[in-house]
């Protein structure tokens, strides 16, 4: 009998190995940020690097000073700090009384005037009258001294009768000199003018005008729409010409004072648009604005003591330019407005390169004006017309 065969035990097949889902995660996370380095560079060559932007940048503006133009004692304020005010609205009154009583005595002095030089237009009329008066006693004076000459010829009077009609034609004679020479330095006073243009008229005009003008500012009003800020004065204090008492902010003008590298103004031009945002509101609120103008100095070449890079110990430091972006959508700041001073971040788009990086033209307006002073000029000549016509009497000069 043959021995039974053994068995042969079976092997297991081999176990395939596990796939690793760290590893395809890793290859996955690669994958991703190829794919993004990629796309970021397509989107800088493309978009990216024509935009430069800082954080160093600034809200900037305005502050009108409101100081007196005279001396005075305060008896009102009309506003305080972070009231609103419009040009012409009274933020501060003086004592009135000194500057009243100047302001009668200058009205008096141009009404006397005025009568006095209407009195010399009428002396040069009497002394052209009486100079015609004048003219015809001479004549006459003369027509009898040749009709009694002609008449001592043939004696029919005798020379002493003459001799009187000789003497009354020299003093007839010397009368009219005499009334032509006063009619002459009447005419001059006079010549080539009338009452209100007289020299006298017009020296009575400006004293008033002086007097009418420390009158009128005895009140300061608001010279530009803003809010009061820095209120320093004091009811009762005794200020002096040039004082600060207040400062009005128009916060509807303000502008950002951006702070680039000089590295960055490369392609920086007068004109681009820009891209602000705010710390206070964030990405929410964005503004919309244009470069104005880009520095022509560094900030410590304008310094109180400005970089002397020539001594001995020197590093280089890239400097900063300052460029001023002014706003073009007036009612970004209507909505959400901004305070002088605050901190904001811009972006530049400088695909647009075709503007100047300084300006080429001169200004063809003042960049700020008011016209509230002139408002109290045109009032005080206003006044002096109204009292030289009610002091003429009628009369047309």
């Amino acid at each position: 009998m043959s021995s039974p065969i053994p068995a042969v035990a079976e092997t297991p097949a081999a176990a395939e190995p596990k796939k690793n889902p760290r590893g395809m995660l890793l290859r996955l996370l690669g994958g991703v940020v190829l794919f993004g380095l990629a796309g970021w560079a397509l989107w800088y060559f493309l978009d990216g690097r024509w935009y430069e932007g800082t954080d160093d940048a600034y809200v900037n503006g305005n502050v009108v000073q409101i100081t007196p133009q005279i001396a005075g004692t305060v008896v009102s304020i009309g506003a305080d700090d972070g009231d609103r005010v419009r040009a012409g609205e009274v933020l501060v009154r003086f004592d009135p009384s000194d500057a009243d009583v100047a302001l009668a005595e200058a009205r008096a002095n141009l009404a006397n005037t005025v009568r006095r030089v209407r009195g010399l237009y009428s002396s040069v009329t009497g002394a052209r009258a009486d100079v015609a008066a004048r003219k015809v006693a001479v004549d006459k004076a003369r027509a009898d001294f040749r009709r009694r000459r002609d008449l001592a010829r043939s004696g029919a009077i005798s020379a002493e009768e003459l001799a009187h009609a000789r003497d009354a034609l020299t003093a007839a004679e010397s009368d009219l000199t005499a009334v032509e020479q006063q009619y002459q330095t009447s005419k001059v006073l006079v010549d080539d003018t009338v009452v209100a243009s007289h020299p006298d008229v017009q020296i009575a005009a400006a004293r008033l005008r002086a007097a009418l003008l420390a009158d009128s500012r005895t009140t300061l009003v608001a010279p530009v729409d803003g809010y009061v800020a820095e209120r320093t004065v004091q009811l009762g204090q005794r200020v002096q010409p040039g004082a600060p008492l207040m400062a009005v902010v128009p916060l509807h003008g303000v502008w950002v004072d951006a702070n680039f590298k000089e590295t960055q103004l490369t392609d920086m031009r007068i004109g681009q648009p820009v891209r602000i945002t705010s710390d206070v509101y964030g990405s929410a609120v964005t503004y919309k604005g244009r470069v104005q103008s880009l520095g022509v100095g560094t900030g410590s070449a304008f310094s109180l003591l400005p970089a002397q890079n020539a001594t001995g110990n020197w590093i280089k430091i890239v400097q900063r330019i300052p460029v001023r972006v002014v706003f073009t959508n007036s009612r970004q700041l209507d909505q959400h407005p901004l305070r002088l001073g605050m901190s904001l971040a811009v972006d530049v788009n400088l695909h647009d390169r075709s503007g100047p990086t300084l300006a080429t033209q001169s200004p063809t307006r003042p960049a700020f004006s008011t016209a509230i002073y002139r408002q109290q000029l045109d009032k005080a000549d206003a006044e002096i017309a109204r009292i030289i016509h009610a002091n003429m009497g009628g009369h047309a000069r």
